[in-house]
């Protein structure tokens, strides 16, 4: 990872008797993009708002581009912020909004109406400058937020659920967008959110968060493929858990509905023959029938078949488990038949065992 620009060390901050956040450490590189992932609750915001100054941690440090700004106040953090709620001036211009911190910040009106054009240009707003917010949908108003927030030039952007107010499709374009411009700009970026999509989609980095702590860190595609714990195994995309039997330790055998599978070496690894385990296994990673390559496989029934245009959500009953997985549509092919018997294959290597 290239130079540390925030580092959060050991940070805990308790309201009264609770504690929301709990010895939280995080070293974030200069222009990477790291989202904190989480249900309500878990201590993300709370976080968040220990990075922007609005809460003063009660333990621990927080550094910005090498500087202690752990009891600095938020306008001494050289910082931009965008929150799920615009915000926005309601009796200002587009340009007024944009320009509100360049004004604060005492910054020449010349330089200010050219920054104006460059954060417009930026968001593709040009020719809304003099619009009021009523006058904008709410995905513009969104971006007039964001380039408000980055018109100062911060050295970091933290965004709360910048895009939970809108629906989805905007949603999906406005969070590319937000990608787009943060690279553009090299601006390192914190984004909390609760939505598992927008984490995987956007992020260089996620941090999933439970009861105050980080549960993982990692890239999107290491925190989906290799979650470190149940709760993120759960949290992040669609598992399907299984109940197995430890049968072999030493060979990573175990025993699921009845037949033997053999997972990868070193999976049991302080199990005991005879242990119940739970596996999990994403959708994406079973089929329908044997298929060439699939080292394993289970016998159940189709329990419910739902049709959802290119693709076909299938759930098969295996033993007590419930098995989903979805198979492209096929017009020449019809669907599974709810009730009927059905062979589920897959490749044990993409068994995890979860702790």
């Amino acid at each position: 990872m290239s130079e540390t620009f925030l580092s959060i060390q050991g940070v805990r901050k308790a309201f009264g008797a609770t504690t929301v956040v709990k010895d939280f450490i995080l070293d974030v590189a200069r222009g990477e993009f790291v989202s904190f992932l989480g249900p309500s609750g878990c201590g993300k915001t709370t976080m968040l708002r220990m990075v922007a100054g609005f809460e003063e941690p009660s333990a621990g440090s927080i550094m910005i581009g090498g500087r202690d700004v752990t009891n600095l106040k938020p306008n001494q953090r050289n910082i931009g912020m965008v929150f799920q709620a615009y915000a926005l001036f309601p009796n200002l211009t587009v340009a007024q909004n944009i320009a509100f911190g360049l004004k604060v910040a005492g910054v020449s009106r010349a330089e200010s109406d050219e920054r104006v054009r460059e954060m417009l240009a930026i968001i593709k707003l040009e020719g809304y400058e003099g619009r009021y917010p009523y006058q904008l949908s709410g995905g513009q108003q969104q971006r007039v937020a964001l380039a408000r927030a980055l018109a100062p030039r911060p050295k970091l952007l933290l965004l709360d659920e910048p895009l939970s107010a809108l629906d989805a499709k905007v949603r999906v374009s406005l969070r590319e967008e937000i990608r787009l411009i943060q690279k553009k700009l090299d601006i390192t970026t914190i984004f909390v959110t609760h939505d598992q999509e927008e984490a995987l989609s956007m992020s260089d980095r996620i941090v999933v968060m439970y009861d105050g702590r980080a549960e993982q860190v990692g890239t999107p595609f290491d925190i989906y493929n290799r979650p470190a714990t149940k709760f993120v195994a759960n949290f992040v995309g669609t598992l399907n858990v299984l109940d197995g039997t430890v049968k072999d330790p030493a060979r990573a055998v175990v025993h699921v509905d009845g037949r033997e599978i053999t997972l990868r070496n070193g999976a049991l690894n302080g199990t005991r023959a005879g242990d119940a385990l739970s596996l999990a296994l994403r959708p994406e990673a079973i089929v329908l029938g044997r298929q060439e390559g699939r080292d394993s496989s289970l016998v159940g029934e189709i329990a419910d078949v739902s049709f959802l245009g290119s693709v076909i959500r299938v759930k098969v009953g295996v033993g007590k488990s419930a098995v989903s997985l979805d198979t492209f549509n096929n017009p020449a092919s019809p669907p599974p038949v709810i009730g009927e018997k059905t062979e589920i294959s897959f490749s044990s290597g993409d068994l995890l065992v979860l702790h």
